[in-house]
């Protein structure tokens, strides 16, 4: 008779292995919700913004695309709680657009969108430099060649530009999505921390280790490298695989 297989953890690693489970079975997750479910929603909005703002300044007088440049890209350089104080100013519940808002039934301020909000502040000159770099790689014989044959300012952008830089948008998509995702101070100030409404992934890490529970902040801090890590990984290798498939061509 054959002997038994016992498929059980030894002794030694029983406990263990039941205290993770303990800690993992109680462990409140909602921050993870809460910041993909604003970094989703702020790089669908960035994407659009960041696309037209590119298209818009590609085709500026040069005076005009310098103030453009320099307002749209200043969010990058500005600190993000700078950037927060600047949105407080902006929306905060005292000003007319924040009155107007509220009148409307929207409080902005310390309220989900309020997230999006700052994570679309802090990831929109990401995609917008990223995408104008890609515009600007295109031959303006091509826009100009598309204007004569009557395609439309709108159609010359979904027809010409857009499928020619490609790449750099989806480029500009992944760098803004793990941008977003990464938002803490801008977010702090006008959303604030209140636990599955506005508590994501980088505030529930901070407040974490201010309370002493490093092991909790620890798992929120891999759990942020994983995604951004898998996201820069993946957009590497949907680039990789595009260049492939032009090699290819051009040989045939």
């Amino acid at each position: 008779m054959s002997p038994r297989c016992d498929l059980r953890l030894p002794r030694d690693l029983e406990e263990p292995m039941d205290t993770i489970a303990t800690y993992f079975a109680e462990f409140d997750f909602r921050p993870l919700a809460v910041s993909l479910k604003t970094s989703l929603v702020a790089s669908a909005i960035v994407v659009i913004l960041g696309i037209l703002a590119a298209f818009k300044t590609l085709g500026a007088h040069r005076r005009l695309k310098g103030w453009l440049d320099s307002v749209f890209t200043l969010p990058m350089v500005l600190p993000p709680t700078v950037v927060g104080y600047f949105l407080l100013v902006i929306f905060g519940n005292s000003t007319p657009i924040g009155r107007f808002l509220i009148g409307h039934g929207l409080r902005l301020i310390f309220s989900w969108p309020a997230t999006v909000l700052a994570a679309t502040a802090v990831a929109f000159p990401l995609m917008y430099r990223t995408v104008r770099a890609a515009f600007e790689q295109v031959d303006p014989d091509m826009l100009d060649a598309a204007r004569t044959l009557g395609f439309s300012e709108a159609k010359i952008l979904r027809r010409v530009l857009l499928p020619l830089s490609w790449p750099g948008v989806m480029a500009g998509t992944v760098l803004s999505f793990a941008r977003a995702m990464g938002e803490f101070g801008a977010t702090l100030f006008v959303a604030g921390n209140l636990p599955g409404v506005t508590q994501t992934m980088p505030i529930a890490v901070y407040f974490s280790w201010a309370s002493g529970d490093l092991v909790t902040a620890g798992v929120w801090v891999a759990l942020i490298v994983a995604i951004s890590c898998a996201a820069v990984f993946g957009i590497n290798g949907y680039m990789a695989r595009g260049n492939r498939f032009r090699e290819a061509d051009a040989a045939r």
